[in-house]
């Protein structure tokens, strides 16, 4: 597989190939350089941030091209699958999943772009009103984990009375003020993360893709408030899988209350059709 993952830092990927740099497959996301916090981070050199959910798009894509055995790009380009990106992309991108953010309401993306999936109704409105041409195959491409790592491979050998009866999984942003009997870290590797989330009967949580991993292994799930994210992103993912209307817990102890959300309406097959094979050949 030759691949190489782009991120906003020159943070490697689990998914990149260092043995050959020369073709330009890049896969787009989110994972800037910052400072460690405390008096010591000012002396230290800045490190990618690593969020989990944005690091998801490298590996999902580098799975499905190493299990269809597409070796070789046909053309270069670049590729922006998973988080709210929409604003990296550049003309003749493509895009698998991607989503726009909704900080500003504009889509923010490049002209020329080739779109084969969005996250939701709601980026393709966007986009279609600046003219690009969106098919109607939406859902975050994190939801398809399963199909490749499914929750039996993790809790086999795990007694149900060792699953954890809830997990929190708060936004990035959210890390300092939410709390939880027991807390997920936003800022880890990817695996490591998915897999607290797959021990867990009950997720709540700002994080977005705390509530995609949970609800595509089919665990209960609940959105908490954010306390700085726009709802956009949210509502376009609960859009994309069949639910035009979301109710976020304000707490911790009211998401409890209220249990997890409508489940999701996911058609995976229709999503692992849209994957753009045609950007590599097959071995």
């Amino acid at each position: 597989m030759i691949m190489r993952s782009c991120g906003t830092s020159p943070a490697a990927s689990a998914v990149e190939d260092k043995k050959d740099e020369s073709v330009p497959v890049e896969v787009v996301h989110f994972n800037p350089l910052r400072r460690q916090p405390g008096l010591l981070g000012r002396f230290r050199p800045k490190r990618p941030l690593n969020n989990f959910g944005d690091l998801i798009g490298p590996v999902i894509v580098g799975e499905i091209v190493k299990r269809r055995r597409l070796e070789e790009l046909s053309r270069p380009t670049r590729l922006l699958a998973v988080g709210s990106i929409m604003r990296m992309s550049r003309p003749g991108d493509t895009v698998w999943g991607a989503g726009v953010n909704g900080k500003s309401m504009d889509a923010g993306a490049a002209p020329n772009i080739d779109v084969r999936a969005v996250r939701g109704p709601r980026t393709a409105k966007l986009l279609r009103e600046l003219g690009t041409s969106v098919p109607d195959v939406y859902g975050d491409p994190a939801l398809l984990w399963p199909h490749f790592w499914p929750l039996e491979s993790y809790r086999q050998g795990v007694p149900d009375e060792s699953l954890r009866d809830m997990s929190v999984v708060p936004n990035l942003y959210d890390r300092d003020r939410m709390t939880g009997p027991h807390l997920i870290d936003p800022l880890q590797d990817p695996f490591a993360a998915v897999r607290e989330i797959a021990l867990s009967n009950f997720v709540c949580g700002s994080s977005l893709h705390g509530i995609v991993i949970a609800e595509a292994f089919g665990i209960p799930a609940r959105l908490i408030q954010p306390g700085t994210e726009p709802d956009f992103k949210y509502d376009d993912y609960y859009r994309g899988t069949g639910r035009s209307t979301f109710t976020p817990a304000k707490d911790v102890e009211e998401a409890i209350r209220m249990g997890g959300e409508r489940p999701a309406r996911v058609d995976s097959a229709a999503l692992l059709e849209a994957f753009p094979d045609d950007l590599w050949t097959s071995s």
